[in-house]
């Protein structure tokens, strides 16, 4: 990879992966435009080291708004309750997702005798129906949500409904993470700021979980790595820089739509995306 291509894939994955619009998506249509395999193990660490970045830039964007709460500890022990509900609801949705895919459908259905979830991620018409359902989510969530102003409390039920959304992000590329739970938030009459607050409280907890299965999945394809993973480092740094400097923006970006009502034009273009992605699959 050039440094040109890994920047674009830095700003990309910033920008998206903090957006409702599915980083995933963005990131293999770019890796697809640019003729770069999305399986492989170098691609596998440059993901680790820009998911690092955004990460960096939730902690730094929400760290305000979340030590806020420690002024009102009632609202606090309220908000981690939910937060281990809704992490504990992904993780054994994600899990079983990942069982049924990786042994049922692509073992003893599709035949690949060392079917991994990850090979769902090249195949394009899967990831267009995902943006697409995505979309109309969105769309859905931004038209009902400008009607109300909310509740500022996430419910143990609200809980359950948003970590089982956040689980059916994780093997389907182009169902937007960040998307999906503010949607199923909102859905759930949780006011806006506070979905916002949640569903990126979430992905804090998640991402390093993501980060680790990632990293070893590059440590078990590691024979297959084409550069040692000393020299992957410094172009992994220079992208993780850039996703840092990226995702900031795209959260300003998110915030503003959010509070303005402007939810469902996400939605409109990732229904837009879906149709084009589509078209690409069967090119």
């Amino acid at each position: 990879m050039t440094t040109l291509q890994i920047i674009i894939l830095a700003v990309l994955q910033g920008l998206a992966e903090l957006l409702p619009v599915s980083s995933s998506a963005h990131v293999i249509l770019a890796q697809h435009a640019m003729g770069l395999d999305p399986s492989a193990p170098e691609m596998t660490f440059l993901l680790v080291m820009l998911h690092t970045g955004t990460m960096f830039a939730v902690l730094l964007y929400f760290a305000k708004r979340w030590l806020a709460l420690l002024k009102d500890p009632a609202a606090l022990r309220g908000f981690v309750k939910a937060l281990v509900i809704a992490t504990l609801a992904t993780g054994v949705l994600g899990l079983a997702l990942k069982f049924l895919i990786e042994h049922i459908v692509l073992e003893k259905i599709l035949g690949h005798s060392k079917g991994e979830v990850e090979a769902l991620f090249a195949v394009l018409p899967l990831v267009a129906v995902s943006l697409f359902v995505a979309g109309v989510l969105i769309v859905i969530a931004g038209l009902r949500g400008q009607k109300n102003g909310g509740r500022n409390e996430v419910s143990t039920g609200d809980a359950w409904i948003i970590g089982l959304a956040q689980g059916l992000c994780l093997p389907f590329r182009g169902l937007s993470r960040s998307g999906t739970t503010i949607s199923a938030s909102l859905l759930r009459g949780v006011a806006r700021p506070l979905s916002e607050d949640f569903s990126f409280a979430l992905a804090v907890l998640l991402t390093p979980a993501a980060i680790f299965l990632e990293g070893h999945r590059l440590l078990k394809n590691r024979g297959d790595l084409h550069e040692s993973l000393g020299s992957l480092l410094t172009p992994g740094l220079i992208g993780m820089f850039f996703s840092f400097l990226a995702g900031l923006v795209a959260l300003k970006w998110l915030s503003s739509w959010l509070e303005k009502g402007r939810w469902q034009y996400f939605g409109f273009y990732c229904i837009l995306l879906s149709v084009i992605t589509m078209g690409l699959a069967f090119k």
